[in-house]
Formats: structure tokens, sequence, C-alpha cells
């Protein structure tokens, strides 16, 4: 499962992503040691054994907003910044480490099994005896049981952000005791690992048991949790949340005393971190990088991660853009390299866009699969449907193709739809760029559709199988993560074969002609991979550029 970011910058990197860097073209190309645009298998975290850091302290960081829904399993609590904050306090089933290698977070799970393949797939998970919500009730199947029913899918009051597998579920079951929950598939399901990992989070049965408290039940504050910390306090007011010990954690006792999270607009969070105000920010363009790395006591982290930028054209019938040939004619007249350059030059030894939906430069799977950058034959194609040139501006049946590209105040938002309004004006294509707050920004116009080309980031994690029926499958009854309203019966097709395939090379092969599909549908362009460069206090130890790795919580904190 994916989470939307409407920012290019976050305060801390989730599972297995860095930041999406970007800044302004310049002659000077240098960029920070080691950088790269491909994901690698190590991480830049300043790891440190606990013994030597102190107890106590606080670690301040920074959101674009608070959550409109604690609850992260629903269409809008699916945001990067309520998963910062879910992190230290959710279950998850996997941890990772810098190469994406997975092992069973023991602090929850005793043991996951793939017990069988045929003739259904069935996977039991065997739940720590000690594991417990933070109001005391125990962990057991029946908060399995609870939230594969939530996500299934079946019943359409569930307002979820993606199905996650979970459409696949046939039944889960009580294994040997009330700690063992047995899944079994009606339908195989690749990325299983993922369904109570990576960014979807394992939620207690009394947020999945009815479609009131799933929807509701955590629209101003957490319901239970079960994490190292828990969340303390909540000032709407002050914008300001404060995560604490959980009193019910049975692991190991977290270094640090608390975690703060401040609201902060985008401009303020680099002049918060010179202030010490916060304690780690993720550095926007290459003057931030300048700043950071001249500021006593900051240093620069870095290890490129899952994050990606990219705009997303909304295909819905009576649309400007409900034309898939016009969309692709528009996605060609569109310089992606000089976006790359312009936003990265400086962050990384040598910008690229990038050319996959579903994975990254670096990762086993990532191929070419873009359409090429070719004004010429978009210019032509216009032509061929009609769209022909009436002074500057195309028009066909007295409609101008003039269309809204909507996004996040920021500069570099506003960066790349500028390059993108000089490349479209040049076939005769007119955009206008409209520039929202974050609050509301997804609930308000991205979800309903409120957009002609939209531009988000979208934060992944090592499941990408899972994202497929979430972003490009298209149901009309049930878009989830299809913003754009865009699909075909064929790629859903070959998203269903994608993801029943148990065999990791031939599920890789199958992702990928999935996304030459949705290139081929203009359904979305991918722009840049996130460079990672995060600016953090010298002193902070086990925290920074996670890379591909899960942080340990209880291990992050200030050097004695």
């Amino acid at each position: 499962m994916r989470v939307r970011s409407w920012t290019t910058r976050l305060a801390i990197p989730l599972v297995a992503i860095g930041l999406i860097a970007a800044g302004c073209s310049s002659d000077d190309t240098s960029a920070p040691a080691g950088s790269t645009d491909a994901l690698g298998t190590t991480n830049d975290i300043n790891p440190k054994d606990v013994g030597e850091i102190r107890d106590g302290g606080n670690l301040r960081l920074a959101l674009g907003a608070l959550p409109q829904n604690w609850n992260g399993l629903t269409n809008d609590g699916n945001d990067a910044d309520t998963a910062a904050l879910l992190r230290p306090t959710m279950p998850r089933a996997f941890k990772t480490d810098a190469a994406a290698n997975l092992s069973v977070n023991t602090d929850y799970f005793t043991d996951i099994q793939l017990t069988s393949t045929e003739p259904k797939q069935v996977v039991t998970y065997t739940i720590n005896p000690k594991a417990v919500w933070s109001d005391g009730t125990p962990i057991t199947w029946e908060d399995i049981q609870s939230q594969a029913h939530a996500m299934s899918g079946v019943d359409k009051s569930f307002l979820i952000a993606a199905t996650a597998g979970f459409d696949r579920v046939e039944k889960v079951e009580r294994g040997v005791d009330d700690k063992q929950a047995v899944i079994t598939f009606a339908k195989h399901y690749a990325d299983w690992r993922g369904q109570f990992a990576g960014t979807t989070f394992f939620f207690p049965k009394s947020i999945t048991s009815t479609p009131e408290a799933f929807n509701k039940g955590a629209l101003q504050d957490p319901g239970p949790s079960a994490g190292p910390f828990i969340v303390q306090s909540v000032d709407r007011a002050q914008g300001r949340v404060v995560l604490g010990h959980n009193p019910k954690w049975w692991g190991d006792k977290p270094k640090l005393d608390t975690i703060t999270f401040s609201v902060l607009d985008n401009s303020a969070q680099l002049p918060a971190l010179q202030n010490n105000e916060i304690d780690a920010v993720g550095i926007a363009s290459r003057d931030e990088l300048k700043t950071a790395q001249s500021t006593a006591g900051i240093v620069l982290r870095r290890a490129p991660g899952n994050q990606w930028s990219h705009l997303t054209f909304n295909g819905a019938t009576g649309s400007i853009l409900a034309d898939a040939k016009l969309r692709v004619a528009i996605s060609k007249a569109i310089d992606r390299q000089a976006i790359a350059t312009a936003t990265q030059n400086g962050l990384v030894e040598n910008p690229k866009p990038l050319n996959n939906h579903i994975y990254m430069r670096g990762q086993e799977g990532y191929q070419d699969n873009n359409l090429p950058f070719d004004p010429t034959a978009a210019a032509k194609e216009l032509d061929d449907l009609g769209w022909k040139l009436n002074g500057n501006v195309r028009e066909k049946d007295g409609r101008k193709l003039e269309i809204r590209d909507v996004m996040y105040n920021q500069d570099v938002w506003v960066q790349i739809a500028q390059i993108i309004q000089q490349n479209l004006a040049q076939v005769g294509v007119k955009l206008n760029i409209e520039t929202k707050p974050g609050t509301g920004f997804f609930s308000d116009g991205i979800i309903p559709g409120n957009f002609d080309v939209g531009q988000w980031s979208w934060v992944g994690d090592p499941f990408p199988l899972s994202s497929l029926s979430q972003i490009w499958g298209y149901n009309p009854e049930d878009i989830q993560g299809n913003y754009g309203r865009i699909g075909s019966p064929e790629l859903n097709d070959l998203i269903e074969q994608a993801v029943s395939e148990l065999d990791p090379k031939k599920a890789i092969e199958l992702a990928n002609q999935v996304d030459r599909k949705v290139f081929e549908e203009g359904h979305s362009l991918p722009l840049t991979q996130s460079p990672g460069n995060i600016a953090v206090r010298d002193n902070l130890a086990n925290f920074g550029a996670a890379g591909l790795a899960t942080y340990d919580y209880t291990k992050i904190g200030f050097l004695k």
C-alpha cells in the first residue's frame, strides 16, 4: 500500500523512504558525497549502541498538518503525516533492513509462516503472548480477523484507502489459541507479507469492527495503540502532538522520553532547525542544503528512498482529459529530464527522471517503461485528435485545450509546474497553475477529482505489488487511490495476474507489463525519485536517512 504526501518535504522518513529534495537549476552541479539517484543497500542514521545514548530527551519533528483521521487505513487517513505519527505507536508484522530484507517483528509476532500454497494459500500468524493494546486488551486473532473483514471491500461502508490483498482472503480462523490467526486466501496474493507491515498498519478490532468505528472512531484522537510510544497529548490550537512512553509496552524501554511533532509551514521548517526548535528536516532545495551544511551542530544524512513525485491526470467521464489518446499526447510533450535536472541539480550526482511507476531505480524489477519526450509527435497526435491551433491555444468544438494543474503551495511543486507549463505551451496546450494549502488538499481537492492534473508524492514500502490495485486498478464504485479515475478491463486483468503470482520473478515481469500499460493509458507520469537529503542534529543517534530500513524507536536518542 502507498500513502500520499502533498509536500516534497517530510520531517522524518517512513519505511523505506527518503525525501524528495528539489532545488533551482544552476551551473553548480556539486552534490553531496556519495549521492545517487538509486536505492541502495545502506542507510545513514548515525548507528550507535544504546549504551552510548543518554536516557531521556525529546525528539522534535515537523508535520505539515494534523491528521484528518488517525485511522491510517481510511482514505482520508492515508497520508504521510499521519503515517509518521502512527509508526512509533502501532504494530507491524515485519521489519526491514537497509537492503529491504524482511524479518519477523518479534515484539508483536513470534512466528509468521506461509504454511500452504496449494490447493489454497494459507498464512499463519503467531502473536507474541505479551502483546497488548494500550488499553490493556490482549492482541488476538480477532484483531486480525476484524481488520481483514474491514479491508476486504465487501462492505462498501468501510471507507478504506486500499484493500491491501484482503479482498483475496477467504477466511481468518483461530489457530491453536487466541494468539494465533490462520488466514486462508481464496486467491493467491503475492505481497501477503505486507498486509500488516509497510504502510499498512495493524489496528485493534475496536477501530475496525464496524463502519462507524472505522470511518469516524479516530477522527479527533487515536484509538488504542501498541507501540513503545503512545499519543500523550494532541493540542489542535497549537498544532502539536506529543508521544510519550506506552505504560503497557512489554519490549525494550525507549531511550527518548518523548517525541514531539509540531505543525510548521514548509518555509518555516529549516529556520526552525537553525533556531533549535526541531531536530531534523528534509532538504528541499540546493540553497537549503548549503544553509544546513553551514549551520553549527547540524549534519547532512542521506539514503535514497521510495518516495517519488508525479503528476496524475483526471480522466473521469466529462473531464477535458477523458480521452486516453489526449492524455498520452500531452504526456509526450512533458520534458521530465528537464524537470529532474532543474529540481535535483546539485542534490544528486546525475539527475534522472523516474521511468517506472512501480519500482524505484536500483530496486529489483526496475526497467524503463516510459513514453519518450517527443513534442513533435505530441503536436501531430493533438492535430489528429481534432485539437487545432487557434492562436496560441488549441481548440476543438469551441472548447479551448486549457487545463488546471493543482498542487500544494510549495516552491518545488510550482517550479515543476512552470516547466510543464512551458513545455505544453510549445504544443498549444494552456496549463493554469493552482496552488492549494496542505489542509484539505486531498479531502477537498484530489480525492473528489477537483483537478485536471494533480501533483503530489507517493510514499511506498517494500511491497510494491500491493499498490497495483490501489492506484491503477479501476472500479467506479471503489476508487481507492485511483483519483484520476482512469483504467481499463485490460489493465485490471494484468494487475490481477501480477498480484496472484507467487513466483517473484514472474510477478516482476507481470508488474512491468502493468507499468507499461499505465503509461499507455495516460494515467500518470512519474517525475523524480527522492534523493533523501536530511539535516539532523549531530548528536542524534539511530535516526536520519533510513533508506530501506525500518526504525527501532526504542534505540533513537541523543548521545551522552
